[in-house]
């Protein structure tokens, strides 16, 4: 699979990356062998970029990727974790002690002495603009606890702010055909910055695979029932924050404008892959099946004008104007 540079930390990673945040936590109950085998699926179908973080599980996603890792001592994978969402929300926490104390646990969790790429996990919006964190940050990689640090954000104006920090490695954002703000402003300017784009959330919630109807029930732990209306964090990170009826009639759609050979989620998967300025796209995968399907994304054909044309009126009559103003 090809891969793409951060072009500050000169590390590499895979244009379609894993997202483990399922393999932890809040995507309904997935078993350790299940876990173990969609990262083997991952790795071997190219992926060469773990994201998780340690909320996820608690500590669950890190420890699973440190067993599959230690097993497989032949692959190179860049692992991102991140930190902060473990404590209250407020930028008072986001201190060089506590960075300490949350990157040892981590580096216990994934059995590494340094870690590769650690993000601010959607941190409280002063924290982006507060030199001291960014100074510790660089403590970190000083006392070489982590090799590069980036930050994970909520909104573009959060990303913007971020990108303009000297020693930021890496902005991770959603982006996706049903949240195209970033385009505009996000893109360009970390491109020109040399920051790397981690897009998450790239199927919005899995509605992009066009496998879900009004009627879908969802398990009572798995955040798409209990955060459909922002009740536990962000709503932008269920569904990408579009209402789930006009996500489904939007998505079905969405699922006709695929050409011959592209599954509806590799149609969305394809689309963030061709955006210039991206790095890495960060599908999560609940079974083996599902890891090697986004890995064939990759492999596609760059999309048609026409079908890109397609995707963009879809978003403005469908889907803008319930998100550009909040994200």
């Amino acid at each position: 699979m090809d891969e793409r540079t951060f072009d500050r930390s000169g590390q590499h990673a895979s244009v379609v990356g894993l997202g483990t945040w399922q393999l932890g936590a809040d995507w309904g109950d997935v078993d350790d062998k299940e876990a173990l085998a969609v990262l083997e699926a991952a790795a071997e179908a190219g992926v060469t970029f773990f994201d998780t973080a340690d909320v996820y599980g608690d500590g669950r996603s890190e420890q699973t990727i440190a067993a599959f890792l230690s097993g497989r001592p032949d692959l190179h994978v860049l692992v991102a974790t991140k930190m902060g969402r473990r404590v209250d929300q407020i930028p008072e926490n986001y201190v060089l002690d506590n960075f300490r104390a949350w990157n040892d646990r981590s580096r216990r969790n994934l059995g590494v002495d340094r870690i590769d790429l650690v993000q601010l996990h959607c941190p409280p919006t002063p924290v982006y603009s507060t030199d001291e964190v960014f100074d510790a940050l660089d403590t970190l990689v000083e006392e070489e606890r982590i090799a590069a640090y980036g930050v994970s954000v909520e909104t573009c104006a959060e990303a913007l702010t971020a990108i303009a920090r000297p020693n930021v490695a890496s902005v991770q954002i959603i982006l996706n055909p049903f949240r195209m703000k970033p385009l505009r402003e996000v893109l360009p300017a970390a491109r020109e910055a040399g920051v790397g784009i981690i897009a998450r959330v790239p199927l919005a919630s899995g509605l992009l695979s066009g496998k879900y109807t009004r009627d879908t029930v969802f398990p009572e732990n798995d955040h798409r029932t209990y955060n459909r209306h922002g009740e536990s964090f962000d709503v932008g990170e269920t569904f990408s924050g579009v209402d789930y009826a006009t996500g489904v009639e939007a998505a079905a759609e969405f699922s006709a404008f695929a050409p011959e050979g592209y599954a509806p989620a590799q149609l969305a998967l394809r689309w963030i892959i061709d955006q210039p300025g991206v790095t890495t796209v960060i599908p999560g995968a609940r079974s083996p099946e599902q890891a090697r399907a986004n890995a064939a994304a990759a492999r596609l054909p760059e999309l048609s004008g026409e079908t890109l044309t397609a995707i963009r009126d879809l978003y403005d009559r469908r889907i803008k104007d319930q998100v550009e103003s909040r994200w």
